[in-house]
């Protein structure tokens, strides 16, 4: 975007005084067009003559358009050049930490948050902001003196809206709930049709046994937005304490379409699984969401639902199906997959082949189940691998191979479905099969419990963050037919020690 902005950026540094002082006016005024108002603000930036004030509000502007974008580096950049040029400006440091905090840096939002309660103690925001990080992190008690103090000192009305409705649900989450309902109606005072209470007091309501009253906040939440995966798990959650487990499977199911990593989706589908009595099932689930990967800035619901599946998942494991192995050795079994037919990235002329002999070897060393998977979606990458973690629990040996496209963003490894459509690495936690969940797949087996992985990890957008690199995801296809070549041989001699 920035790139389209340059030759206007010459021609208003270029027009002299009076275009630079419109743009000045642009950049600081609130209702204008956002992309008028950010061009604005990076001429303003580019125009060194221009000093103070000025010129720290266009660098606070391009920090907030840059979050919108999720590109915090870049945020956090600019609203430091922003608070060098005017220190004392507490909206500006209060910004900056918020940057810091969604990318997952606790401790310098914090410090950011402290900064600007240093410059005015009467700042509620900074206590809001302390008190959300507390409670994400379960430090219930010291998130709520933090929400008191950011509710003591209310500013205008949207901060009236804010610091409600994040200690009505903090207040949920600590069962004091008729504080939690109090809250909600003075949120819901001041913006009526605001999204957030209907969303969060359904979780309230069926964490109270009012089942019905949770219904009809999820569904008002969820004509707002239909495809919010926060309120479509919270109603089902309210179906499945209700007892209609048939609308719940459907909520469960199909937030897990939108997002396949969503781990209050697994939990709470597990949990039906066990009312069914369909243990494999939920352990399956249950181990989905114990695996799954932690965002940077994990949301207290779903940290608490992690917990919930390792305390299940435990619970679970004396009801696995017990041993049906053959004296003749370990029952193996195994899901190969070789995706090569990629739409919208170079397709890959191996894998699919590799997969094949792969198959192959496997069949001959015995193992009692093959599964050959070759080119998946999205969708079909899930739905084999929760069919394998089923098989898997039946037994000894359970192994995944996985040739195809594969990338790392943020030190988490992925695996690239056929399908994928990546235009930001963000689109990676929906689009793609983290390894955590095929480690996940093969974790019920009894004794051997073994992933391989013939893909390169390249990732796409530490170049730039144009989705036209994700074709340019390399292929060493000679590496990749030499370690196919390599794992055969491998498993042939096992082959011939195991018939030995």
């Amino acid at each position: 975007m920035l790139r389209a902005l340059l030759p206007g950026l010459v021609l208003l540094v270029a027009a002299g005084p009076a275009r630079a002082a419109g743009d000045v006016e642009t950049c600081r005024n609130n209702s204008a067009e956002p992309a008028a108002r950010l061009a604005a603000c990076e001429s303003v930036i580019a125009d060194e003559k221009i000093t103070g004030t000025s010129r720290a509000a266009a660098f606070w502007y391009r920090g907030d358009a840059l979050v919108k974008k999720r590109d915090y580096d870049g945020a956090i950049a600019a609203f430091t050049a922003s608070h060098e040029i005017a220190p004392q400006n507490i909206n500006v440091i209060n910004a900056r930490g918020i940057a810091y905090s969604h990318k997952g840096d606790d401790e310098r939002a914090l410090a950011d948050y402290d900064l600007c309660l240093q410059l005015r103690p009467s700042f509620g925001s900074a206590y809001n902001n302390r008190g959300v990080i507390f409670m994400r992190r379960g430090e219930l008690q010291r998130a709520l003196d933090e929400f008191n103090l950011a509710v003591k000192h209310i500013f205008n009305d949207q901060s009236r809206y804010l610091h409600h409705y994040n200690r009505g649900r903090l207040q949920g989450l600590m069962k004091l709930y008729e504080a939690s309902l109090a809250d909600y109606a003075e949120a819901q005072k001041v913006n009526p049709d605001g999204p957030h209470v209907p969303a969060y007091r359904c979780v309230t309501y069926t964490s109270m046994g009012r089942f019905d009253d949770a219904l009809a906040d999820c569904n008002a939440a969820l004509a707002k937005s239909p495809s919010n995966v926060y309120a479509l798990t919270s109603r089902a959650n309210a179906y499945l304490g209700k007892g209609n487990l048939d609308a719940a499977l459907n909520d469960y199911n199909q937030v897990l379409k939108i997002n396949p990593n969503y781990v209050r989706a697994y939990v709470g589908r597990g949990q039906l699984f066990e009312k069914r009595r369909n243990l494999a099932a939920a352990r399956a689930d249950y181990r989905s969401a114990a695996n799954a990967v932690a965002a940077r800035r994990e949301d207290i619901d779903t940290t608490l639902a992690r917990g919930i599946a390792k305390e299940r998942l435990e619970a679970l494991l004396g009801t696995a199906a017990p041993s049906t192995s053959q004296p003749a050795g370990p029952r193996k079994v195994a899901l190969i997959v070789g995706n090569g037919a990629y739409k919208n990235a170079a397709p890959l002329d191996n894998p699919p082949r590799d997969a094949k002999l792969i198959a192959s070897t496997f069949r001959e060393l015995g193992f009692a189940t093959v599964t050959l998977a070759p080119d998946l979606t999205r969708d079909k990458f899930f739905a084999a691998l929760h069919e394998f973690g089923l098989e898997a629990e039946k037994a000894d040996w359970a192994v995944v191979y996985y040739a195809g496209h594969g990338m790392e963003i943020g030190g988490v490894n992925y695996l690239i479905p056929v399908d994928a459509r990546l235009k930001t690495d963000s689109d990676a936690e929906t689009q793609a099969v983290a390894l955590e969940q095929v480690i996940a797949a093969v974790a019920g087996a009894r004794k051997l419990r073994l992933v391989m992985l013939d893909a390169c990890r390249d990732n796409p957008f530490e170049k730039d963050h144009a989705a036209d690199d994700f074709a340019k995801i390399g292929q060493p296809r000679l590496l990749q037919h030499r370690a196919g070549s390599r794992l055969h041989g491998g498993l042939r001699r096992q082959a011939r020690r195991d018939r030995a």
